[in-house]
């Protein structure tokens, strides 16, 4: 199977898509036309700077270039993240950061050596877009776990303080929405799982059976990085929810308000 491949013209058709999705949103009055005509404009600069980018990073295969990629897609998502939970807690970003590192560097780690096991370990034809993935879902578990866990406590104050006055240990007196914290981070994750290739074929296998990969191979690549966005995704989860509970009580183990 030969790859097809888009030139100009193709991608100048393909933009007749969102033409028809403005023209519809005109057409019915939504109002939508001015952030459809924005998110395609975006799309195509984003895409095609990345593009151009990969290609060069791709052309050097040199290690730190492949690090420094990687480390600048951490970074942004580790603010993302951080954004999503709280700027009021101290140095949350440190911990989403820290968090997200250490589970993706653990679950790359693993699959480089172990799995995939390429001639280099930084080859950028396999770092960097498993690193891309599996830094996006800790981002969203981190988010989704750390603004679950804030709120929770936020609004459970009395309940925490009076578990405190008891005798509990501040990890005993939030354990309970800790839990409910990384169950919530995982919940996308595992939906996925449950329905992948039944339901909905993911980027990932639908791009590689576009480039004429055999159905076979994608899907165990398909395979291989869902487990991989599992176990990045719990423990990000785990690390950001428990970086967090520590920020809630000062060394007199009291809570804490932000």
């Amino acid at each position: 199977m030969n790859l097809i491949r888009l030139e100009i013209a193709d991608l100048v058709w393909a933009l007749g898509l969102m033409a028809i999705a403005i023209g519809l949103s005109a057409w019915q009055r939504i109002g939508l036309e001015g952030q459809l005509t924005l998110a395609t404009g975006r799309t195509t600069v984003q895409l095609l700077v990345v593009g151009y980018f990969l290609e060069a990073v791709f052309a050097l295969n040199d290690p730190w270039v492949v690090l420094a990629v990687v480390v600048v897609m951490l970074t942004i998502a580790a603010i993302v993240a951080r954004n999503r939970i709280s700027k009021k807690i101290p140095q949350v970003l440190l911990v989403v950061w820290g968090s997200i590192l250490v589970s993706s560097a653990l679950t790359l780690a693993y699959t480089n050596l172990l799995i995939i096991r390429p001639a280099t370990w930084y080859e950028p034809q396999y770092i960097i877009p498993l690193a891309g993935i599996v830094l996006g879902n800790a981002m969203n578990g981190a988010a989704i776990a750390g603004e679950r866990l804030v709120s929770s406590i936020n609004t459970s104050q009395l309940e925490i303080e009076t578990h405190l006055s008891l005798g509990a240990t501040p990890q005993q007196a939030v354990a309970s929405y800790r839990k409910e914290a990384i169950k919530a981070g995982m919940i996308p994750t595992i939906n996925t799982m449950m329905v992948v290739g039944v339901v909905t074929l993911p980027g990932i296998i639908t791009g590689q059976l576009l480039s004429g990969v055999r159905p076979i191979d994608a899907a165990a690549y398909q395979m291989l990085i869902m487990f991989m966005l599992a176990l990045t995704t719990i423990t990000t989860t785990l690390l950001v929810t428990q970086g967090l509970c520590r920020q809630f009580f000062n060394q007199a183990a009291q809570l804490q308000k932000f």
